[in-house]
């Protein structure tokens, strides 16, 4: 008999080499219906490979990421298995899950592809997903498996296999399909109820230009019908919300192949909604008793190998300029620059906590395959920030930033959130962390109790915190469910030592602050994309790039107009004239598809009453009011930043 314990602590004695499906059946028949895949130990396995040892188990469904991702890479073998019977003699790299479904890279040799094949291929996995063909695992000698793919003439999982060895090798067949696969996969194709081919792309085998292009279709799959159509209908929402289509059509930023990619030009409409931002952020951490700094773009070499970022992150940097002998990088962290700041003057525990923050301009250099609009660039304006504190006012301190985020949270309108909680791996220790065990034990334990005394949803994560400590990534999700990594919470025990930064304690002795990297806002660029698609580009009235558009009905009434937005504009409404030779009708469309939240009306009777005619965006007629009487609403509105 073996022991398996449940998520909720209980301890259940099964048959040596049961499965997690058969664990599922014992409990509930319907529960084993929903059953894809089973975490045990901590790693994902088929439900229904035997349990040898006593374990921990979880049941994963498809509320469970790894459950959902299980499934969707199960469809792609399915997929591959379709490919096969179409195309015969194609030849598979790899099918890994994705964000939103599946893709498969395949070699077609001298056949080609097309949208329209998608449809019968389409048809073809229904017609095998009936079948209810079980997903084998079969682990095979290193020798077997290359004489299989040899045999087969298969070049792509030939140099998979160059990289394995005995003991790493397992394949995997379902139906008339075989490949070689580390899985895990669901029991049998049955589960997969609903499938939709989206799309045939190229892509370089092994993403290098040098090498061929093979053929990469995307896919999606569900367990029900009724859940593909909502996603498809959520992809057409999403297409609307676009950050790129609708920075474009707003004038919020630009980008040009002559300065380069990745780097953003922000437009004067975008340059409108940064410094929106920055208030707010200057006006709560002011209150928060941040101090401001700025510092410089670049840096000498010596600061990143003692910060640990030449060590640990040089292949995100750009190369570094050689002047007069020395190296100097393009900044890629603020957070060298604030500690030399902290060093500057002497401190003692009654500076601490000493806050300082900067919207700092920081490069990094990601792939060109990983750029992506404003969600992915190289260079970045982040809402940066150091507190350096004793031990003893962590807790205080680390509650405290996390009390901001739900501030901004609420201002936005950001309902769904997640707190992770990124952990390091002890078996890294001096390759990708600092190597202190005892102090990666205590930081982590830190944060993982405040969290927890504030009632904060969160996750842990292994192997995902930064070098120097522990770290809260923020993940929200926008109005389409979209999930976004906002911002950053960190704990740094190393770099204050590095940079021998100090403080004179009570006791008239030197001691090593404790240092938290914070950046609520995240930066400029990802966060903007992240409202562009959560507000779809009707932002709320204080951070609009326009706020109110005056429209004279004729060109009788541009006087009156213009002297509308003049009055506008002494109050700090960002306000514009339509003085173009149109008709009104016009005027109205074409400022509702620039998203302005309020459109003002001016004819012969608002000129003699002193009196405009509101519309809302996406509302309509609004009613006619006193010139005074909406200023003063709207300065309100403003003032308050109320979500709509």
């Amino acid at each position: 008999m073996i022991k398996i314990t449940l998520p909720d602590g209980s301890v259940r004695e099964f048959e040596k080499g049961t499965s997690a499906l058969g664990i599922a059946k014992s409990i509930s028949e319907g529960l084993a219906r929903k059953v894809l895949a089973a975490n045990i130990n901590g790693q994902v396995w088929d439900a229904t490979r035997p349990i040898n040892d006593d374990a921990s188990l979880k049941l994963l469904t498809w509320d469970d990421n790894d459950g959902k991702n299980t499934f969707w890479h199960s469809s792609a073998h399915l997929m591959a298995e379709a490919v096969e019977s179409m195309f015969p003699g194609v030849k598979f790299w790899v099918g890994p899950p994705v964000e939103n479904g599946f893709y498969y890279d395949m070699d077609l040799g001298d056949k080609k592809m097309s949208e329209e094949d998608l449809a019968a291929l389409e048809k073809k996995m229904n017609e095998l997903a009936r079948k209810n063909s079980e997903y084998l695992r079969k682990e095979m000698p290193k020798a077997d498996a290359v004489k299989y793919f040899t045999d087969k003439g298969d070049e792509y999982k030939l140099d998979l296999l160059s990289n394995l060895n005995d003991g790493e090798i397992t394949f995997y067949s379902q139906g008339n399909f075989t490949d070689l696969c580390r899985g895990p996969h669901i029991p049998n194709t049955s589960f997969i109820k609903a499938i939709k081919l989206t799309s045939i792309a190229g892509a370089y085998w092994k993403g290098d230009e040098k090498n061929k292009m093979l053929t990469r279709l995307y896919g999606v799959t569900f367990p029900s019908q009724k859940q593909l159509d909502e996603h498809l209908q959520m992809l057409e929402e999403a297409k609307k919300r676009d950050h790129r289509k609708l920075g474009k059509e707003l004038g919020i930023y630009t980008m040009d192949d002559d300065v380069g990619q990745g780097l953003i030009m922000w437009m004067p409409n975008g340059t409108v909604i940064i410094e929106e931002l920055e208030k707010l952020a200057k006006e709560t951490e002011q209150a928060a008793g941040y101090k401001r700094v700025v510092t410089p773009h670049i840096a000498k070499e010596s600061m990143y190998i003692t910060s640990g970022h030449l060590p640990y992150y040089a292949d995100s940097m750009y190369p570094p300029m050689e002047m007069e002998g020395e190296k100097y990088y393009l900044k890629s962290m603020n957070c060298p620059h604030h500690h030399k700041i902290y060093a500057a003057e002497p401190k003692s525990y009654r500076d601490l906590p000493y806050r300082i923050a900067e919207y700092g301009t920081v490069y990094r250099y990601e792939q060109s395959g990983e750029l992506f609009g404003l969600m992915r660039v190289r260079c970045l304006h982040m809402n940066d920030a150091h507190i350096y504190c004793t031990k003893e006012q962590f807790n205080d301190e680390f509650r405290a930033v996390n009390d901001m985020y739900l501030k901004y949270f609420k201002i936005f309108g950001i309902e769904k959130y997640v707190m992770r909680l990124s952990l390091h791996s002890p078996d890294k220790l001096g390759i990708k962390y600092v190597n202190e065990p005892e102090l990666w034990k205590e930081t982590e334990t830190m944060v993982r109790n405040v969290l927890t005394e504030s009632n904060i949803p969160f996750v842990e994560v292994k192997d995902e915190a930064a070098f120097y400590g522990p770290k809260i990534d923020v993940q929200i999700y926008s109005a389409i469910g979209r999930e976004f990594t906002l911002a950053t919470n960190q704990v740094d025990f190393s770099q204050g030592r590095s940079f021998k930064l100090e403080y004179i304690g009570q006791d008239n002795k030197a001691e090593t602050p404790l240092i938290i990297h914070r950046a609520p806002l995240g930066t400029h660029e990802r966060f903007i994309g992240f409202l562009l698609e959560q507000y779809a580009g009707k932002f709320p009235l204080w951070l609009a790039p326009v706020q109110v558009k005056v429209l004279p009905i004729s060109d009788k009434f541009l006087d009156y107009a213009k002297a509308v937005s003049d009055k506008l504009k002494k109050s700090d409404i960002r306000s514009e004239v339509d003085d173009r030779h149109e008709k009104i009708g016009k005027k109205i469309r074409d400022t509702e598809l620039l998203k302005v939240p309020y459109m003002l009306v001016v004819g012969e009777k608002e000129m003699n009453e002193n009196k405009v005619s509101v519309r809302i965006q996406g509302k309509g007629d609004a009613g006619v009011r006193s010139v005074d009487e909406f200023i003063a609403d709207a300065v309100s509105q403003i003032k308050e930043r109320k979500a709509e």
